[in-house]
């Protein structure tokens, strides 16, 4: 009796460490919410709030002085956050969504450079796939790195170099003292792929949100809101785009660190990745969302020519008039709207 008196407290510690060990410790879920929902992270802060503003049954949770927003948005269960600019942002900001809410799927929108000379003020891009171009080898000049040995080895270092169609990416290679900035993949680990984690370059987004975005057909204005006076029949000139804004949906879209003003390497991204368009967010939640398992899709009204150095009066007009908010949140509507309708059982539908 003593003996087994005695062995308590260490049968109770085993449990004990192994409960707090297992699987469904070691991610925990909706520490705030647990109802099924769409998460959608806003990078542009006028967008965030007409999303937030046509949400019925308005709920509001602060973590870590974010405000989170969940409710109902064109039939869809919501949780809707302002993710503030940058790389670092957007991880935090999605991550703690992930962990305090039941995320099943997650939109990313907001306003970013041109890449691909085709496309036109504010016209709504939605890539297929999300790159990180400046997770770079930042190597003297534009010879391949061989810090392992062979050129382009830099494994000793646990980094891979980027690949597309199976072959190196070139550098960008800039006047001295620049050097070349060689393209890497990203380390990411995840509970199906522990311990060995993966090395990744693109981010795919979800098929079947793709697929829904391809059908989409939401009225895009070219003219902000703003543009309309009382009393006056015609809008404004100067607060309207110069060409009809469109949806656009494949290619690549890419991210990074910095705020991207040089022509040079905004045509090295097209020419290299056939890049749609660059910011400063996406990439970072597709890769917390390809870390959790959680499908994502991502829409982005072009502001500019990322780097262009003449005056573009489109750019005045899609911030001064209130088009970019307006035309991002009616994409991310009309998807919403279309989604739903998709996912509702047919007999509902009768």
């Amino acid at each position: 009796m003593i003996a087994r008196l005695l062995s308590l407290p260490s049968l109770a510690f085993t449990l004990a460490f192994a409960v707090a060990g297992s699987p469904a410790h070691a991610a925990p879920r909706c520490l705030s919410d647990c109802t099924p929902r769409i998460g959608i992270v806003s990078a542009f802060g006028a967008e965030a709030d007409i999303l937030v503003a046509n949400t019925q049954g308005r709920r509001s949770f602060t973590v870590n002085g974010n405000r989170f927003t969940t409710g109902t948005l064109r039939g869809n269960r919501v949780v809707i956050v302002l993710s503030g600019v940058s790389m670092i942002n957007s991880t935090m900001v999605t991550q703690l969504m992930l962990d305090h809410f039941h995320v099943q799927r997650l939109i990313m929108s907001g306003i970013s450079g041109g890449v691909n000379p085709a496309h036109h003020v504010g016209d709504v891009i939605v890539p297929e796939r999300w790159a990180m171009p400046l997770e770079v080898y930042w190597n003297h000049d534009g010879t391949p790195p061989a810090p392992c040995g062979a050129a382009g080895d830099v494994s000793c270092l646990g980094l891979k170099l980027a690949e597309v169609n199976g072959k190196t990416v070139p550098p960008f290679v800039g006047a001295a003292p620049v050097g070349g900035l060689f393209m890497r993949q990203n380390f990411v680990m995840s509970r199906e792929r522990a311990p060995q984690g993966e090395f990744r370059f693109d981010y795919e987004a979800d098929p079947a949100m793709l697929d829904v975005a391809r059908a989409i057909t939401p009225t895009l204005a070219r003219c902000g809101p703003k543009a309309f006076k009382p009393g006056v029949a015609e809008p404004d000139p100067k607060l309207c785009v110069a060409t009809q804004p469109r949806v656009v949906v494949g290619g690549r879209g890419v991210s990074g660190t910095l705020f991207l003003a040089n022509p040079a390497y905004r045509t090295y991204l097209f020419e290299q990745l056939q890049a749609e368009t660059f910011e400063m967010e996406t990439a970072a939640l597709a890769h917390v969302a390809h870390a959790n398992g959680v499908p994502y899709i991502a829409f982005r009204s072009l502001s500019d020519l990322a780097g262009a150095e003449e005056f573009n009066a489109d750019v005045g007009a899609l911030f001064a008039s209130g088009l970019a908010e307006t035309n991002e949140a009616a994409v991310t509507m009309a998807f919403l709207e279309a989604w739903k309708a998709r996912t509702v059982p047919r007999r509902q539908k009768k």
